[in-house]
Protein backbone atom coordinates (compact mmCIF):
# COMPACT_ATOMS: atom_id res chain seq x y z
CA UNK A 1 0.00 0.00 0.00
CA UNK A 2 1.54 3.50 -1.25
CA UNK A 3 0.73 5.71 1.79
CA UNK A 4 1.03 9.35 1.90
CA UNK A 5 1.42 11.77 4.76
CA UNK A 6 0.60 15.32 4.20
CA UNK A 7 2.00 18.69 5.24
CA UNK A 8 4.28 17.06 7.73
CA UNK A 9 5.84 20.43 8.20
CA UNK A 10 8.99 19.92 10.67
CA UNK A 11 10.12 16.46 8.65
CA UNK A 12 9.21 14.02 11.57
CA UNK A 13 6.36 11.54 10.30
CA UNK A 14 9.08 9.42 9.64
CA UNK A 15 10.95 8.85 12.62
CA UNK A 16 7.60 9.12 15.55
CA UNK A 17 5.76 5.54 14.39
CA UNK A 18 6.70 2.29 13.31
CA UNK A 19 5.77 2.31 9.42
CA UNK A 20 8.06 -1.26 9.05
CA UNK A 21 5.16 -2.83 10.61
CA UNK A 22 2.33 -2.11 7.61
CA UNK A 23 2.94 -5.58 5.31
CA UNK A 24 3.89 -3.92 1.99
CA UNK A 25 3.83 -0.51 2.83
CA UNK A 26 5.32 2.45 1.46
CA UNK A 27 5.60 5.53 2.96
CA UNK A 28 6.36 8.76 1.31
CA UNK A 29 5.94 12.08 3.37
CA UNK A 30 5.30 15.49 2.45
CA UNK A 31 6.92 18.72 3.74
CA UNK A 32 5.30 21.13 1.36
CA UNK A 33 1.57 22.59 1.91
CA UNK A 34 0.25 22.57 -1.59
CA UNK A 35 -2.59 24.65 -2.00
CA UNK A 36 -3.23 23.95 -6.19
CA UNK A 37 -5.87 21.67 -6.60
CA UNK A 38 -4.37 20.24 -10.03
CA UNK A 39 -0.55 20.23 -8.07
CA UNK A 40 -2.33 18.44 -5.64
CA UNK A 41 -4.20 16.16 -7.36
CA UNK A 42 -0.80 15.30 -9.47
CA UNK A 43 1.46 14.76 -6.31
CA UNK A 44 -1.30 12.26 -4.59
CA UNK A 45 -2.94 10.06 -8.00
CA UNK A 46 -0.48 7.19 -6.89
CA UNK A 47 -1.08 6.31 -3.43
CA UNK A 48 -3.95 4.07 -2.03
CA UNK A 49 -3.70 5.81 1.33
CA UNK A 50 -3.53 9.31 2.37
CA UNK A 51 -2.74 10.46 6.04
CA UNK A 52 -4.19 14.32 6.68
CA UNK A 53 -2.84 16.23 9.04
CA UNK A 54 -5.84 18.15 11.06
CA UNK A 55 -7.24 20.81 8.75
CA UNK A 56 -4.01 21.64 7.39
CA UNK A 57 -5.06 20.46 3.40
CA UNK A 58 -8.56 20.49 2.19
CA UNK A 59 -9.54 17.11 0.84
CA UNK A 60 -12.88 18.00 -0.90
CA UNK A 61 -14.76 16.20 -4.05
CA UNK A 62 -12.95 18.36 -6.43
CA UNK A 63 -9.78 16.30 -5.08
CA UNK A 64 -11.32 13.32 -4.02
CA UNK A 65 -12.97 12.77 -7.25
CA UNK A 66 -9.27 12.29 -9.27
CA UNK A 67 -7.35 9.82 -7.53
CA UNK A 68 -9.11 6.74 -8.55
CA UNK A 69 -6.55 4.41 -6.42
CA UNK A 70 -7.50 6.36 -3.08
CA UNK A 71 -9.07 3.54 -0.70
CA UNK A 72 -8.59 4.64 2.86
CA UNK A 73 -8.33 8.47 3.88
CA UNK A 74 -7.09 8.95 7.53
CA UNK A 75 -6.94 12.45 9.69
CA UNK A 76 -4.89 12.61 12.80
CA UNK A 77 -7.34 14.05 15.03
CA UNK A 78 -10.78 13.47 16.57
CA UNK A 79 -12.86 15.41 13.97
CA UNK A 80 -11.53 17.44 10.43
CA UNK A 81 -13.95 19.60 9.05
CA UNK A 82 -12.35 20.02 5.99
CA UNK A 83 -12.41 16.63 4.77
CA UNK A 84 -15.67 15.70 2.55
CA UNK A 85 -16.26 12.47 4.76
CA UNK A 86 -19.78 11.37 2.74
CA UNK A 87 -18.09 11.93 -0.59
CA UNK A 88 -15.47 9.78 0.22
CA UNK A 89 -17.62 7.01 1.19
CA UNK A 90 -19.85 7.14 -1.27
CA UNK A 91 -16.91 6.53 -3.86
CA UNK A 92 -16.06 3.42 -1.13
CA UNK A 93 -13.09 5.22 0.00
CA UNK A 94 -13.04 4.24 3.98
CA UNK A 95 -12.09 7.56 6.41
CA UNK A 96 -10.40 7.20 10.03
CA UNK A 97 -9.17 9.05 12.82
CA UNK A 98 -6.39 8.49 15.48
CA UNK A 99 -8.02 10.89 18.52
CA UNK A 100 -6.03 13.12 20.43
CA UNK A 101 -4.75 14.46 23.31
CA UNK A 102 -6.01 18.26 24.45
CA UNK A 103 -3.57 18.67 26.75
CA UNK A 104 -0.86 20.34 24.40
CA UNK A 105 -3.30 22.92 23.58
CA UNK A 106 -4.19 24.22 27.03
CA UNK A 107 -0.72 24.17 27.98
CA UNK A 108 0.15 26.69 24.41
CA UNK A 109 -2.97 28.87 25.20
CA UNK A 110 -1.22 29.43 29.09
CA UNK A 111 2.19 30.24 26.98
CA UNK A 112 0.96 32.63 25.08
CA UNK A 113 -1.72 34.39 27.51
CA UNK A 114 1.64 35.10 29.23
CA UNK A 115 3.61 35.76 26.69
CA UNK A 116 1.28 38.89 25.77
CA UNK A 117 1.03 40.09 29.16
CA UNK A 118 4.80 39.47 29.77
CA UNK A 119 5.73 41.03 26.74
CA UNK A 120 7.84 38.28 26.08
CA UNK A 121 8.87 38.38 22.41
CA UNK A 122 9.26 41.91 22.52
CA UNK A 123 11.69 42.28 25.57
CA UNK A 124 13.24 38.84 24.23
CA UNK A 125 13.91 40.71 20.82
CA UNK A 126 15.03 44.31 22.74
CA UNK A 127 17.58 42.45 24.47
CA UNK A 128 19.14 41.22 22.04
CA UNK A 129 19.75 44.47 20.51
CA UNK A 130 21.01 45.59 24.04
CA UNK A 131 18.52 47.15 25.87
CA UNK A 132 17.27 46.14 29.19
CA UNK A 133 13.56 46.60 30.61
CA UNK A 134 11.26 48.52 28.29
CA UNK A 135 7.74 47.31 28.82
CA UNK A 136 5.79 46.48 31.94
CA UNK A 137 2.91 44.60 32.28
CA UNK A 138 0.35 43.44 34.91
CA UNK A 139 -0.16 40.68 37.72
CA UNK A 140 -2.74 38.04 36.50
CA UNK A 141 -3.64 37.27 40.21
CA UNK A 142 -6.77 39.08 41.28
CA UNK A 143 -7.71 39.68 37.30
CA UNK A 144 -9.99 38.33 35.68
CA UNK A 145 -10.31 35.52 32.89
CA UNK A 146 -13.59 35.24 30.55
CA UNK A 147 -13.63 31.98 28.95
CA UNK A 148 -16.20 31.95 25.45
CA UNK A 149 -16.25 28.44 25.62
CA UNK A 150 -16.21 25.82 28.97
CA UNK A 151 -15.82 22.50 27.42
CA UNK A 152 -13.02 20.14 28.27
CA UNK A 153 -10.21 22.29 26.60
CA UNK A 154 -11.78 25.52 28.32
CA UNK A 155 -12.71 23.68 31.74
CA UNK A 156 -8.90 22.98 31.47
CA UNK A 157 -7.55 26.61 31.08
CA UNK A 158 -10.33 27.60 33.78
CA UNK A 159 -8.69 25.17 36.16
CA UNK A 160 -4.87 27.06 35.33
CA UNK A 161 -6.45 30.32 35.65
CA UNK A 162 -8.12 29.70 39.51
CA UNK A 163 -4.10 28.19 40.21
CA UNK A 164 -2.97 31.66 39.05
CA UNK A 165 -5.28 33.03 41.20
CA UNK A 166 -7.61 34.69 38.94
CA UNK A 167 -11.54 34.99 39.18
CA UNK A 168 -13.13 33.14 36.20
CA UNK A 169 -16.49 34.21 34.27
CA UNK A 170 -17.28 32.05 31.55
CA UNK A 171 -20.19 32.09 28.61
CA UNK A 172 -20.92 30.47 25.50
CA UNK A 173 -24.44 29.74 23.79
CA UNK A 174 -25.38 26.63 25.61
CA UNK A 175 -23.64 26.94 29.19
CA UNK A 176 -25.43 26.19 32.01
CA UNK A 177 -24.93 27.82 35.48
CA UNK A 178 -23.81 23.50 36.74
CA UNK A 179 -21.10 23.05 34.45
CA UNK A 180 -19.73 26.25 35.78
CA UNK A 181 -19.97 25.14 39.22
CA UNK A 182 -18.41 21.88 37.88
CA UNK A 183 -14.89 24.04 36.95
CA UNK A 184 -15.59 27.02 39.28
CA UNK A 185 -16.47 29.73 37.77
CA UNK A 186 -19.35 32.34 37.19
CA UNK A 187 -21.60 32.08 34.10
CA UNK A 188 -22.29 34.93 32.69
CA UNK A 189 -23.47 37.12 30.08
CA UNK A 190 -21.59 37.64 26.35
CA UNK A 191 -21.48 41.64 26.82
CA UNK A 192 -20.20 40.85 30.97
CA UNK A 193 -17.55 38.71 29.91
CA UNK A 194 -16.39 40.81 26.96
CA UNK A 195 -16.63 44.34 29.02
CA UNK A 196 -15.05 42.97 32.34
CA UNK A 197 -12.47 40.25 31.71
CA UNK A 198 -8.82 40.77 32.08
CA UNK A 199 -8.06 37.89 29.88
CA UNK A 200 -10.58 36.71 27.11
CA UNK A 201 -9.64 33.32 25.84
CA UNK A 202 -12.11 31.45 23.22
CA UNK A 203 -12.75 27.64 23.62
CA UNK A 204 -15.59 26.73 20.86
CA UNK A 205 -15.77 24.29 18.41
CA UNK A 206 -16.11 25.90 14.70
CA UNK A 207 -19.66 25.79 13.13
CA UNK A 208 -22.07 27.79 11.08
CA UNK A 209 -23.50 28.91 14.33
CA UNK A 210 -20.10 29.93 16.16
CA UNK A 211 -18.09 31.40 13.27
CA UNK A 212 -17.39 34.96 14.03
CA UNK A 213 -18.97 35.01 17.24
CA UNK A 214 -17.08 37.94 18.00
CA UNK A 215 -17.50 40.86 15.94
CA UNK A 216 -16.94 43.98 15.96
CA UNK A 217 -19.49 45.71 18.76
CA UNK A 218 -18.02 42.05 20.95
CA UNK A 219 -14.53 43.77 20.61
CA UNK A 220 -15.75 46.98 21.19
CA UNK A 221 -16.49 45.82 24.37
CA UNK A 222 -13.47 45.18 25.69
CA UNK A 223 -11.57 47.22 28.28
CA UNK A 224 -8.86 48.81 26.81
CA UNK A 225 -5.70 47.05 29.17
CA UNK A 226 -7.49 43.78 28.28
CA UNK A 227 -6.07 40.91 25.87
CA UNK A 228 -7.66 38.32 23.89
CA UNK A 229 -6.33 35.15 22.88
CA UNK A 230 -7.46 32.66 20.40
CA UNK A 231 -6.16 28.80 20.51
CA UNK A 232 -9.42 27.34 19.00
CA UNK A 233 -10.01 28.63 15.52
CA UNK A 234 -9.18 32.07 13.87
CA UNK A 235 -13.17 32.55 11.93
CA UNK A 236 -14.25 32.35 15.35
CA UNK A 237 -13.32 36.04 15.58
CA UNK A 238 -14.40 38.67 12.44
CA UNK A 239 -10.94 38.59 11.41
CA UNK A 240 -11.54 42.60 10.05
CA UNK A 241 -12.61 43.46 13.60
CA UNK A 242 -9.94 42.23 15.06
CA UNK A 243 -7.31 43.62 12.49
CA UNK A 244 -9.41 47.05 13.30
CA UNK A 245 -9.41 46.77 16.96
CA UNK A 246 -5.50 45.57 17.21
CA UNK A 247 -4.39 48.57 14.85
CA UNK A 248 -6.27 51.09 16.77
CA UNK A 249 -4.88 50.38 19.81
CA UNK A 250 -8.28 49.76 21.31
CA UNK A 251 -7.58 46.58 23.81
CA UNK A 252 -3.42 46.16 25.31
CA UNK A 253 -2.92 42.76 23.01
CA UNK A 254 -4.34 39.59 21.72
CA UNK A 255 -2.40 36.31 21.46
CA UNK A 256 -2.75 33.70 18.42
CA UNK A 257 -2.38 30.62 17.40
CA UNK A 258 -4.91 29.47 15.27
CA UNK A 259 -5.71 32.03 11.56
CA UNK A 260 -8.53 32.61 9.18
CA UNK A 261 -6.19 30.86 6.14
CA UNK A 262 -3.77 28.84 7.50
CA UNK A 263 -0.33 28.95 6.70
CA UNK A 264 -0.85 32.93 7.63
CA UNK A 265 0.15 34.42 4.41
CA UNK A 266 3.22 36.45 4.24
CA UNK A 267 2.24 39.63 3.67
CA UNK A 268 -0.78 39.48 6.10
CA UNK A 269 -1.14 42.59 7.94
CA UNK A 270 -1.25 41.12 11.58
CA UNK A 271 2.27 40.27 10.86
CA UNK A 272 3.13 43.84 11.41
CA UNK A 273 1.62 44.60 14.51
CA UNK A 274 3.54 45.25 17.70
CA UNK A 275 0.82 44.28 20.14
CA UNK A 276 -0.15 40.78 19.04
CA UNK A 277 1.87 37.42 19.55
CA UNK A 278 1.65 34.74 16.96
CA UNK A 279 2.69 31.52 16.80
CA UNK A 280 1.69 28.71 13.89
CA UNK A 281 -0.92 26.96 14.91
CA UNK A 282 1.08 25.31 17.71
CA UNK A 283 -1.65 23.89 20.00
CA UNK A 284 -1.42 19.84 19.07
CA UNK A 285 2.29 20.02 17.54
CA UNK A 286 4.10 18.17 20.34
CA UNK A 287 6.13 15.17 19.91
CA UNK A 288 3.61 13.37 22.21
CA UNK A 289 0.73 14.00 20.68
CA UNK A 290 2.44 13.55 16.93
CA UNK A 291 4.07 10.24 18.30
CA UNK A 292 0.15 9.42 19.25
CA UNK A 293 -1.17 10.57 15.78
CA UNK A 294 1.27 8.68 13.40
CA UNK A 295 1.02 5.59 15.80
CA UNK A 296 -2.60 5.08 15.53
CA UNK A 297 -2.66 5.83 11.53
CA UNK A 298 0.02 2.40 11.51
CA UNK A 299 -3.38 1.17 13.38
CA UNK A 300 -5.37 2.54 11.44
CA UNK A 301 -3.70 0.77 8.33
CA UNK A 302 -3.03 -2.41 9.75
CA UNK A 303 -6.58 -2.59 10.69
CA UNK A 304 -7.60 -2.11 7.22
CA UNK A 305 -5.41 -4.43 5.40
CA UNK A 306 -6.75 -7.21 7.46
CA UNK A 307 -10.58 -6.29 5.98
CA UNK A 308 -11.84 -5.02 9.97
CA UNK A 309 -10.71 -1.16 9.64
CA UNK A 310 -11.10 0.77 13.34
CA UNK A 311 -11.79 4.36 14.41
CA UNK A 312 -13.74 4.62 11.18
CA UNK A 313 -15.73 8.47 10.93
CA UNK A 314 -19.42 8.25 10.11
CA UNK A 315 -20.72 10.61 7.30
CA UNK A 316 -22.24 13.08 9.55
Amino acid sequence: MKIALLDDYQGVALSLADWASIPGGEVESFRDHVTDIESLVECLHPFECIVAMRERTPLREAVLSRLPNLKLLITTGSRNPVLDIAYAQSKGITVCNTGGDSASTVELTWALILAAVRNLPFEDASMRRGNWQTTIGPTLEGKTLGCVGLGNLGGRVAKIGQAFGMNVIAWSTNLTAERCAEIGARLVSKQELMSTADVITVHLVLSDRSRNILDAPDLALMKRDAYLVNTSRGPLIKEAALLDTLQNHRIAGAALDVYDEEPLPSNHPLRDLDNVVLSPHLGYVTSDNFRGFFSAVVEDVVAFQKGAPIRVLPSA
